[in-house]
């Protein structure tokens, strides 16, 4: 057997892998969120603040997955689907305008007791939100076809 043949079922079981870590971050993410709005109304205490902070890395971590995991996986050149190729393309725009919407809210509420306002965390939770809703349906359509 080549040896083109035999990585070819080991970089699909690496993609498989990064995507299954996605998911499970993405589920991480979405869980840590609802927690934080379940703190609703909102208060600069303590307890916001620490699961502000946990947020907040979880969401450059989930983030960063897709970049430099997933999307660089895709740019690496051993992926031959040219159909897969141009998806990723065309959606890596929207994609980056999820991601730069999360690192604002990452760098605005990461260290949140020096400015946390409660008013305006829950604006900037909803705009988050809306998101990464968009986000996650993105993933799902690439996902779907790199497993494909």
């Amino acid at each position: 057997m080549s040896a083109v043949m035999q990585t070819f079922p080991e970089r699909r079981r690496g993609t498989a892998a990064l995507i299954d870590e996605l998911r499970k971050e993405r589920h991480e993410v979405w869980a840590m969120y609802c927690r934080i709005a379940e703190l609703k109304p909102f208060s600069a205490g303590k307890k916001v603040q620490t699961r502000l902070s946990e947020f907040s890395q979880l969401l450059v971590d989930y983030v960063s997955l897709w970049h430099f995991g997933i999307y660089e996986r895709l740019l690496s050149g051993n992926e031959k689907r040219q159909a897969l190729l141009s998806f990723a393309n065309e959606l890596y725009p929207e994609l980056s305008r999820t991601t730069d919407a999360a690192i604002v809210f990452n760098d605005k509420y990461e260290h949140a007791k020096n400015h946390l306002t409660p008013s305006a965390l829950e604006q900037d939770l909803s705009v988050l939100g809306e998101h990464l809703a968009i986000r996650m349906t993105l993933e799902d359509k690439l996902c779907n076809m790199l497993l494909n």
